[in-house]
This record gives C-alpha cells, structure tokens and sequence, in this order.
C-alpha cells in the first residue's frame, strides 16, 4: 500500500472516530489516541510540565506504550481499531 493511500484511509478512519455516538470504553479511547498521535507526531517525547495532571499521565502512558511503532504501523491499527469498533 502506498503512503497516499494510506494516509487517505486514516484520514477516512479520523472522520469515522469523531462522528462515533456510542462511547467508547476509556482504555479504547487512550488506544486510539495512542495510535492517533504516534501517526502524526512519531515518537513521543515525554516532558512533564506543571499542568501535568493524571488524565494526561494515562495519555502520555498509552503514547508510550506504541511508541515502538512507525507512523505507518500506527496508522495501519488506528484504521483497523477503527472499522474494528464499526462492526460491532
């Protein structure tokens, strides 16, 4: 699959997830936005500032977690996670 492609269909995947009605369990929604942001950010670089409280630490914590991943791969399981919550 070519990075276009790709990235045609994590956008799809994005717009998807937003317009989502049903909740998500909390451990889904740090999955997706591990995914989320690894795919569009890369690597995350921890830095805890003074705003720092514990929603954010669960966030961070998810990011790195994946943080292996490249952009691609991450992209590639927010899009299955995606159609996966679709289908149920």
């Amino acid at each position: 699959m070519t990075n276009e492609a790709l990235d045609i269909l994590f956008q799809d995947a994005f717009e998807k997830a937003s317009n989502m009605t049903k909740p998500l369990p909390p451990d889904v929604m740090l999955r997706l936005y591990a995914y989320y942001k690894q795919a569009t950010f890369g690597t995350s670089n921890y830095n805890r500032n003074d705003t720092f409280d514990l929603r954010n630490a669960f966030k961070t914590n998810a990011w790195i977690q994946i943080s292996h991943l490249t952009q691609e791969e991450a992209k590639i399981l927010y899009v299955e996670t995606v159609n996966d919550l679709l289908k149920e």
